[in-house]
């Protein structure tokens, strides 16, 4: 419901109030976090494809944290210090998306990853969508307040003014005051639960420790059917940053991706064991008879492809529904630009102070300038006219669009294939086709990505800001700090989770009579990473094999001579999953990176196997007809079901949950959005946030010392095997189930407000 113009908007904190607001530790905190939460977002979209969004999360740990040094003597922090804490920390998870969707694709490609450039998109995109955004502030955020609702940052404000200290009370307005009393007197001022979140996150770091790097019980229970569903196969992946997925997302959604891998696990994989058992020989793409393939080979050799093609007509058809939806916003942005250009004359209010335009449009003069000639992004001018073109389109889109259906709703993915799709397509008219545009192709798929999903996560904390108060100069220049922070450090994280999961495969296994290639045509030098290193410190040429003759195509580590020696299987969408010592590798699925690769080798390289991918885009077709999302199924039928079906039960126990939750009288006459608002600051979805945040942080220590401890690694994974039922056994898939049933249990009873019930104020 819109403002009129006699009532003018009145902040939590008045314009003419100065509360300590951007101080050291509140930047410091947030960039921590943002890397805390980056890093967890990055594992994530690297699993099932998405991520969901911290600002909450680090806005709850930042409460926490500042109350209970207040507690040993020290200053609590204001309510603007806790926002420019939460602004810092919520740039990581954007970037984060952006880095996870689309640099793993050069993987894919075949191509290395190499840090610099991921580091160079990371950093180059996401303060290129903050800068891009600046303008756009009056217009979206102070013009549009009231009808742009952006739910995600209306949220975190409302969490923190329930965390308010007293020197923020006391300088609130009288309005603010006046809420603060309403609601302590209808007994509505709880906390927003800290110790939640808190509690969740040392749960899933516990159990994910004990589960991963102790051996504590095995991590994928497993059922293979027999006829008449040979080779159909129930898994799911015991993991609490799993079920907290589910959770947050949903039992619709949840419920939608589960069914994409039933579809894949109990019908199409059966099906092709049934017609395909009877030949005499390989069926292309597979290199051996389906009759000796399990349900992991027929996923890799058939269903990949099949999952591929759904997803990639999944994220077209979404694009062509936002359509009517991204024109509106880009011409809604052209207008408030040309509004928000005409207002900045030098604004006296401290509510209303921006990063000056000047020194915005020289930050993205120079940013430009720097992806030109960056060496290792091997960029034109082509590239660089791209980047600007739809990083502006997308940019204001983005940041619109995020204030009408939220950053969850927000169709980033679309927004990324259509950058590819017609970068592709220019590509290919003036004739660049070969390899090495591939990767400038996805080098601007990449920034664009990162820069629109940072422009609606700015959008989100400059709206949480205007609510309380801030200064939007200093939260500009928080969420690039906290941006550059997360960025930093996204690379090397990316590059150690792709080492920890590679597998180097002997060449005998694969080419009995060996591959040769000539030494002198390659020049760049490669040791083995990760855990095999210990049993091959030599140094080898690398060789990128581009045909599947005499081998699989490739990259290969060759010797001195021109022998192949290794094959080397990248850790993101490999197809090997046991090192030549037995030991099993868990690889990441990375669905979106995947969709992205897609889209240039079938423009580009025109050499997929096309029977397949229309197979799944005729799937993703008909789910769209039938008024399902397609999109969301199509990253099921891509997807393991081990990863989607623990989505699922997070997806129903908050459909029990939130069941329950309406039958409350105080949430009856709550309409959709405001109940969809309750429910997403409610105990259980902080739970579930920390259990993210533990699960997959454990999961990236746990990568990070695989190599250092890979002697304890294997002595703990040969005492399990034999001394551990949990583990190994008759009944091992069976008793797994309990510490993740206890786990889920949990969830709900939180949820419920059975246990941890929040404090009033």
């Amino acid at each position: 419901m819109a403002i009129p113009p006699s009532a003018p908007f009145e902040p939590f904190i008045p314009a003419s109030v100065d509360i300590r607001e951007f101080t050291f530790r509140a930047v410091l905190t947030g960039i921590v976090l943002g890397i805390v939460f980056g890093a967890s977002s990055l594992y994530l979209v690297l699993k099932v494809g998405l991520t969901v969004s911290a600002s909450i999360p680090v806005a709850v740990i930042s409460l926490a944290m500042f109350r209970a040094w207040s507690k040993t003597g020290g200053r609590d922090a204001t309510i603007l210090e806790h926002n420019i804490t939460q602004t810092a920390g919520s740039a990581g998870e954007s970037i984060a998306f952006g880095v996870g969707v689309t640099m793993p694709a050069i993987l894919i490609l075949g191509f290395d990853l190499e840090l610099t450039r991921v580091m160079l998109v990371a950093i180059l995109g996401g303060l290129l969508g903050i800068l891009m955004m600046i303008p756009l502030r009056r217009a979206l955020i102070v013009k549009e307040h009231g009808v742009l609702k952006y739910p995600e940052g209306t949220a975190c404000a409302a969490v923190l003014k329930a965390g308010v200290d007293e020197v923020s009370r006391a300088a609130a307005s009288p309005a603010a005051k006046a809420e603060m009393a309403a609601a302590e007197a209808a007994g509505l001022g709880k906390s927003p639960g800290a110790k939640i979140i808190f509690t969740g996150f040392g749960l899933g770091l516990l159990y994910k420790t004990v589960n991963v790097a102790l051996k504590g019980w095995k991590d994928v229970p497993e059922k293979i059917f027999g006829a008449p569903l040979k080779s159909g196969s129930i898994s799911a992946e015991i993991s609490p940053e799993l079920v907290g997925v589910g959770y947050i997302i949903g039992p619709y959604i949840g419920g939608i991706m589960c069914a994409g891998g039933v579809l894949s696990y109990l019908l199409l994989i059966p099906l092709i064991k049934f017609f395909g058992e009877g030949l005499p020989g390989p069926l292309a793409p597979g290199l051996i008879p389906i009759a000796e393939m399990g349900p992991g080979q027929i996923r890799s050799a058939y269903i990949l492809h099949i999952g591929a093609g759904a997803v990639a007509a999944g994220g077209i058809i979404s694009l062509v529904q936002a359509l009517p939806t991204i024109w509106h916003g880009f011409k809604g942005g052209l207008r408030d630009l040309g509004w928000g250009g005409q207002v900045d004359q030098g604004p006296t209010l401290r509510t209303d102070r921006d990063i000056s335009m000047k020194w915005v449009g020289i930050g993205i003069f120079v940013l430009i300038g720097t992806i030109m000639l960056a060496p290792s992004l091997h960029m034109n001018f082509l590239g660089a006219l791209l980047i600007i073109v739809f990083g502006f389109l997308f940019v204001t889109v983005s940041s619109r669009l995020t204030g009408e259906i939220g950053s969850t709703s927000n169709p980033i993915s679309g927004m990324t294939v259509a950058t590819l799709l017609f970068t592709c397509l220019i590509f290919l008219l003036v004739g660049w086709t070969g390899g090495a545009h591939y990767v400038t192709a996805l080098t601007i798929g990449a920034i664009v990505c990162i820069a629109s999903s940072n422009g609606g996560t700015t959008s989100q904390d400059l709206k949480t800001g205007f609510l309380l108060g801030s200064t939007p100069k200093l939260q500009q220049y928080a969420i690039l700090l906290g941006a550059f922070g997360s960025a930093v450090v996204l690379g090397p994280i990316l590059l150690k989770l792709n080492d920890a999961a590679t597998v180097y495969v002997p060449v005998a296994q694969i080419a009995s009579a060996g591959l040769r290639t000539d030494p002198a045509l390659l020049t760049n030098h490669e040791s083995l990473r990760g855990p095999q290193a210990r049993d091959d410190g030599g140094s080898y040429l690398t060789w990128h094999k581009t045909d599947a003759v005499g081998g699989p195509a490739g990259k290969y580590l060759v010797n001195a001579a021109g022998a192949a020696v290794w094959l080397v299987d990248p850790g993101i969408n490999g197809a090997y999953n046991t090192r030549p010592d037995g030991s099993h590798v868990r690889k990441f699925d990375a669905p979106k990176a995947t969709l992205m690769s897609y889209i240039i080798k079938g423009i580009l390289d025109r050499k997929l196997p096309w029977a397949l991918v229309l197979l799944g885009v005729m799937i993703a077709v008909c789910l769209q007809m039938s008024f399902i999302p397609a999109l969301a199924f199509a990253v099921g039928v891509y997807l393991p079901i081990s990863s989607s079906s623990p989505i699922f039960i997070g997806g129903m126990i908050r459909w029990l949950v939130d069941r329950k939750l309406k039958q409350n009288p105080a949430h009856a006459k709550l309409s959709v959005d405001e109940f969809n608002a309750e429910s997403d600051k409610s105990p259980g979805v902080l739970l579930a946030s920390g259990y993210i945040a533990g699960g997959a942080i454990a999961g990236i220590v746990i990568a990070f010392f695989a190599g250092v401890l890979s002697d304890f690694d294997f002595a703990i994974t040969q005492w399990s095997v034999a001394h551990n039922p949990f583990f190994e056994g008759p009944h091992s898939d069976l008793l797994s189930l309990i510490p993740f049933i206890a786990i889920c249990g949990f969830l709900y009873l939180v949820a419920r407000e059975k246990l941890l019930r929040p404090k009033l104020n």
